[in-house]
């Protein structure tokens, strides 16, 4: 019996190096994505205008000033967020100083968890196993776990991560990333809980008798459930159990299982986890605040967004189509297959599915929770469905998954359905219209006036080029895995491929934008920090740059209209006691537009980039420009 059952392993292509070793192995190859694409070179461009050194500064001033209750930004509150981003940025501050490094640490480790956990879900819940004989052992359940699962969970770890949209916020200093690790690890540990929960009631379906045992039980797993609830409250605000809680409300009602999974999940018990994490801080922030906390948090940037257009921030209703395109490119292509491949019209083959059955329907209501609710949202931004991606990696790992299955069940190494074969060719296509795209991005590159030779630098650099190559290069390859009929193969030319990219020509252009953008700011506030003096005012004229105040360290006042900044500075001049001159930082078109009455009664300090730095006497801005007051 024994010897057939080894055979029938066989068969089914068991992995060939010990589980241990693949286990290691596997989470080496997960370590080195996370390397690769989210901590290499993580700390070595300057913070980015305009999100980023807002969250920064208010995690600086926590550790300056000791509130670790309210955020504060340029001296004013800032309630855009709550404040467990701030409070990791400030933990990290203290491990490695301030610094770009520790700002985006957190956002990182945040992308790393939670391609960690994608892993070892599909690893675990990877449809359909072989039936394994229960009476095995631990040791050999999970030396019998099938090549395909292994195949499947790294596929999903990689693609989770390795998306533009994933590395764009894994690599920044916002809470973007941070809510979507708490809610994605949320979402799977209730998941985790769900499906290992219901005992066996069949024997057709061995699935979970083959599986090795969870280290943590049901309830252990709905109370890490509960726990990064509230941390998702923390760090983005009411959307942290919003959202989870359509997504399961919406996937237990499809089943059917709503009283039971309401039992299952002891909600009072979950009440009282989340309001212990995640209450706490909300009271004290009321408390030290007051009604302007609750406005301007709960009112402006939580019901308006979600009713009104915020900051300009508008779209049309296929606004998170095109984002999820480009954004989860190349793995987009295959998320039309990998949704209609679940048949998830038909509710009864779902009902009459074990548990351990649902990780791909519990993905396609986690995704498509997400991109409905915030397609009816008025207010639009591209991150705003970043925590859709590890269901979108789901979906298409399990699809990849399956599709392997029967070709080695089937004994058809390279014959593929007529709709795989659509996909694959579009995801062929889409790299050559990246590619061109990529061609024609001097004709249409915008002209920032903060980094006016950029255009000219990043053409002759040949990085366009070198990117458009390497994207044509995949195509190439996988044009020829086409004709050959090796259609397996081309999951990893696409990783292949977005790594090549990344690093050869993503980072380099990345570096170049920092020199010409950002590092004029830098160079400017460490001149500010040296010659401001007490009591000194310093104003901006230009488009608002926040990093000035987080490099410089000094309270910053901004105008982006020339004629505002005037009337701010005759003013101060009217009234103030002290004759220190102000110190003025801008464009010149835009320092031109303070329309001084005597340019040479001001002195120019420093020149960097396309931004002046001058100082300027107080008797400038006074009526007469001479230092006397008007009497009348």
């Amino acid at each position: 019996m024994k010897l057939q059952m080894n055979r029938f392993w066989d068969t089914e292509s068991q992995i060939s190096v010990p589980p241990k070793l693949a286990l290691i192995l596997s989470i080496l190859g997960l370590l080195g994505i996370g390397w690769i694409a989210f901590l290499w070179k993580l700390g070595s461009v300057g913070l980015v205008d305009e999100t980023e050194p807002l969250f920064a500064e208010a995690a600086r001033q926590m550790v300056v000033t000791g509130d670790w209750i309210t955020p504060y930004f340029n001296q004013e509150t800032r309630f855009d967020k709550p404040p467990l981003i701030y409070w990791l940025m400030a933990i990290a501050y203290q491990i490695f100083g301030v610094n770009e490094w520790a700002v985006r640490l957190p956002s990182a480790l945040s992308a790393i968890a939670l391609m960690g956990i994608v892993f070892f879900t599909l690893l675990y819940f990877t449809v359909p196993h072989p039936a394994i004989p229960s009476e095995l052992k631990e040791s050999e359940r999970w030396q019998n776990i099938p090549r395909k699962a292994w195949f499947c969970a790294g596929l999903g770890g990689a693609i989770a991560a390795l998306n533009f949209q994933t590395i764009a916020w894994g690599r920044i200093g916002v809470s973007d990333m941070l809510l979507s690790a708490c809610m994605g690890i949320a979402l799977l540990a209730f998941f985790w809980g769900y499906a290992t929960s219901q005992p066996l009631q069949n024997t057709e379906n061995q699935f979970k008798n083959s599986l090795p045992s969870t280290v943590l039980t049901a309830d252990a797993w709905y109370v890490i459930f509960y726990s990064f609830i509230a941390l998702a409250i923390l760090a983005k605000g009411p959307v942290g159990i919003v959202l989870p809680g359509l997504i399961i409300g919406a996937f237990a009602i499809y089943l059917g299982q709503v009283k039971e999974l309401w039992r299952e999940i002891k909600p009072l018990r979950g009440i009282l986890i989340i309001t212990t994490i995640a209450l706490p801080w909300y009271i004290l922030v009321i408390l030290a605040n007051g009604q302007t906390y609750i406005d301007t948090f709960f009112g402006y940037h939580n019901f308006e967004r979600f009713t009104q257009v915020v900051n300009n921030h508008s779209g049309t209703w296929y606004f998170y189509f095109l984002v999820l395109l480009a954004g989860f490119s190349p793995w987009s292509i295959y998320l039309p297959i990998s949704i209609a491949r679940l048949r998830f019209w038909k509710c009864s083959r779902w009902r009459n599915q074990p548990r351990t059955n649902h990780l791909g329907l519990f993905a396609l209501f986690w995704l498509g929770g997400i991109f409905i609710f915030f397609t009816v949202a008025v207010t639009k931004l591209p991150s705003y469905i970043l925590p859709a991606l590890p269901a979108a990696a789901i979906l298409v790992s399990l699809f990849w998954s399956e599709e392997s299955f029967k070709l080695d069940r089937d004994r058809k190494p390279n014959r593929f359905s007529l709709f795989v074969g659509v996909s694959v060719i579009g995801n062929l296509i889409l790299f050559l219209l990246m590619a061109t795209a990529i061609l024609s991005v001097p004709q249409i590159i915008d002209q920032d006036p903060a980094m006016p030779e950029f255009p000219r630098i990043l053409t002759n650099s040949g990085l366009i080029e070198r990117g458009a190559l390497v994207l044509m290069t995949t195509a190439l390859v996988g044009v020829i895995l086409v004709l050959k009929r090796q259609w397996r193969w081309i999951m990893a030319v696409n990783l292949a491929g977005f790594v090549a990219f990344f690093m050869l020509a993503v980072m380099p252009v990345y570096f170049i934008f920092d020199s010409e953008r950002q590092l004029p700011i830098r160079q400017l506030a460490e001149i500010i920090e040296q010659v401001k003096q007490p009591e000194q005012e310093v104003v901006m004229v230009a488009f608002e740059k926040p990093s000035l105040v987080f490099y410089s360290h000094q309270r910053i006042k901004f105008f982006r209209r020339s004629n505002n900044a005037r009337e701010y500075l005759q003013q101060l001049s009217a009234k103030n006691s002290n004759r220190l001159p102000f110190l003025v930082l801008g464009y010149p078109d835009k320092i031109k537009g303070l329309e001084i009455p005597n340019p040479e009664a001001y002195q120019l300090i420093a020149k960097r980039g396309n931004y002046w730095l001058l100082e300027m006497p107080q008797q400038l801005f006074l009526p007469d420009g001479t230092g006397r007051k008007d009497e009348g």
